[in-house]
């Protein structure tokens, strides 16, 4: 891989350094923090009985800033808590401290309340002579406006409150237990001769090994350890629908259980109905491409264990300190407004690349601030697919940065928004590879990884989705856990066709997925920033210098406007089949390109 790099420096391995949220976690700085915050909140709280209709635009403004300002000082502490744990899952002093805040920060959200509830109480009218005005208040407009779309939905003060105490000490407690006992969870793989005990993603790595043998080894690992926890994690899932139900559908009325996640992204239903629709439709393409990888690969049929093969006879290992000069100087190429955010990330020590026994799993981008350089968490084990994931999550990291001149209330890109730079940053790098390499063997290994990895950013995503969307249905009318692994094998099935073998601990895959637990119908997020990706990387290709503005603005907007406005600024609708279709094309596209490549 070469880098090409100005930087001289050497970048090496570490855990990240979170001083920039509390000194430290001692009961001298907790308390501190914790005294000054509830000053604000029976600050904030007293201006309960101010609120009025008629009131002064000047007050009800002063109401919102000190209302950011709360928010602000819970998002440091909770974020200080949430990145010790993930750091160390099994450490008793970081589950403490994280389920101290959990408690102690749900029970004055829930004394401030009252003020989303009366502004959404408000009819348009008089909510309309509050809203501020000029463009400096632009954030808090949008914020006050983005808050009532949520007005159908709510519940008296009373009942939020409980609701908001039961899921701190209920269901987000299940949860957290989940995520411990699949942190916790150790893996034995033969390597060599050796048997080695293994974290997941470092069992993972082998997934992608060049070996057929390992590769299985590994998946059969991994699903015999998931599969001997399967009707524990089973039942926290059984709990998580039942909860997300009985509290969405029943008690606030929402349609579906989807209809909840959709409405949180501000997507309309019909667009990511249309979007599950395409994908499904599009699932011979990625058939295809399997058949040809089942050929490469010398197999009859590709087996599930072998979705990730690579086709050279040896993976290439890529050192960590090779893997930051790429990412970086390809950041460069494309704008050095980019790579100077990222780089960020470094300087302030801001990055746990680790591996180790305890630490969470996979990776993230968390940004806790406008006022601070994101928190990045990875995995790094020196696979080529490992450079794609650092480059994704910084693009996470410069995206927040190139928002960070919006309140905190709307930095945040709306979740389908929200994978944009990091999956057009993967694509960066794939190209740049791509342009330096003439060897059509390599140049059909780079193809071949980045289609494995837009089917399982894609296909693989959406269909976790319909998995979702059925297995909430079959939940609610008392399915087994039988019966979800059933369901689970038929969404395979249909996924894959006749292209690919499945073995039967494939049945087991839906509990070792984190996202369905934590975040219910997240995945379709996936498939959307890809295919949008997609669409804005061609542009890209074909207007060169002049797209590079219009994409930094998109990213600059953070969540300071509707995702449809923004994305209508691209020229783009997605409520249109075609839209999602055209995404789909270009993968096509790839493939043909990848079927064309003569490999002697």
């Amino acid at each position: 891989m070469n880098t090409k790099s100005k930087d001289q420096r050497q970048y090496e391995q570490s855990t990240w350094d979170l001083s920039a949220l509390l000194p430290e976690p001692s009961e001298e700085v907790i308390r501190q923090n914790l005294d000054q915050l509830e000053k604000a909140v029976a600050a904030f709280a007293a201006r309960r009985e101010s609120l009025q209709p008629g009131m002064e635009p000047g007050a009800f403004l002063d109401t919102v800033r000190d209302y950011e300002a709360i928010t602000a000082q819970m998002y440091r502490l909770y974020g200080y808590a949430s990145l010790w744990f993930s750091a160390d899952t099994q450490s008793s002093a970081a589950l403490a401290f994280r389920n101290r805040m959990q408690q102690v920060l749900t029970e004055m959200q829930n004394r401030m309340l009252f003020f989303t509830l009366w502004w959404k109480s408000l009819n348009a009218a008089q909510a309309s002579q509050l809203l501020p005005v000029g463009t400096e208040f632009a954030d808090y407009r949008h914020f006050l406006s983005d808050v009532r779309r949520f007005k159908p939905f709510m519940l008296d003060e009373k009942s939020e409150q409980i609701i908001n105490s039961k899921d701190t000490n209920g269901i987000d407690a299940v949860i957290t237990l989940y995520t411990m006992l699949t942190s916790r969870l150790k893996f034995s793989l033969e390597v060599e001769g050796d048997t080695k005990t293994l974290t997941r993603d470092q069992l993972m790595a082998y997934a992608y090994a060049p070996d057929q043998a390992q590769r299985e080894a590994a998946y059969r690992e991994l699903y015999r350890v998931f599969g001997g926890e399967a009707n524990i994690l089973a039942q926290i899932y059984v709990n998580r629908v039942r909860d997300w139900y009985n509290e969405n559908v029943k008690l606030r009325g929402f349609a579906t259980p989807i209809a909840v996640r959709n409405l949180s992204n501000d997507i309309p239903d019909e667009a990511v109905q249309v979007l599950l629709q395409v994908a499904r439709q599009n699932a011979p393409l990625f058939q295809r491409y399997f058949r040809l990888k089942a050929h490469w690969l010398g197999l009859e049929k590709l087996r599930r264990y072998d979705l990730y093969a690579p086709l050279a006879a040896a993976e290439k290992k890529v050192a960590y300190n090779d893997a930051v000069h790429t990412v970086l100087d390809t950041f460069e190429h494309f704008s050095p407004e980019v790579a100077t955010r990222a780089q960020r990330v470094f300087d302030q020590h801001h990055i746990d690349s680790e591996i180790r026994p305890g630490k969470q799993g996979g990776a993230f981008c968390a940004t806790i601030l406008p006022t601070q350089t994101p928190w990045v968490l990875v995995n790094y084990t020196g696979r080529v697919r490992d450079v794609a994931t650092l480059a994704h999550e910084l693009g996470h990291a410069a995206h927040s940065m190139l928002s960070d001149h919006h309140s905190i209330l709307t930095q945040h890109p709306p979740l389908p928004l929200a994978e944009t730079a990091s999956v057009f940053s993967e694509m960066l790098l794939t190209d740049r590879l791509l342009a330096e390499e003439t060897d059509p063997l390599v140049r059909r290994e780079l193809l071949a990884s980045a289609l494995d990895d837009m089917y399982a950013t894609v296909m693989r995503q959406a269909y976790f989705v319909l998995f979702e969307l059925q297995a909430h249905d079959a939940i609610m009318d008392n399915a087994s856990v039988e019966d979800l692994n059933r369901l689970y094998r038929d969404n395979l099935q249909e996924q894959f066709g006749d292209s690919v073998e499945i073995a039967p601990e494939f049945q087991y895959e839906w509990v070792s997925i984190p996202h369905i637990y934590h975040t219910p119908f997240y995945c379709y997020a996936y498939s959307f920033g890809q295919l949008l990706v997609l669409a804005l990387y061609r542009r890209y290709q074909q207007e060169g210098e002049a797209f590079k503005p219009k994409y930094l603005k998109l990213l600059a907007y953070g969540g300071s406007a509707r995702p449809q406005a923004i994305l209508a600024e691209a020229g783009i609708d997605m409520a249109e089949a075609a839209f999602w279709q055209g995404g789909f094309d270009v993968i096509s596209e790839m493939l043909a390109e990848l079927e064309a490549i003569p490999t002697g």
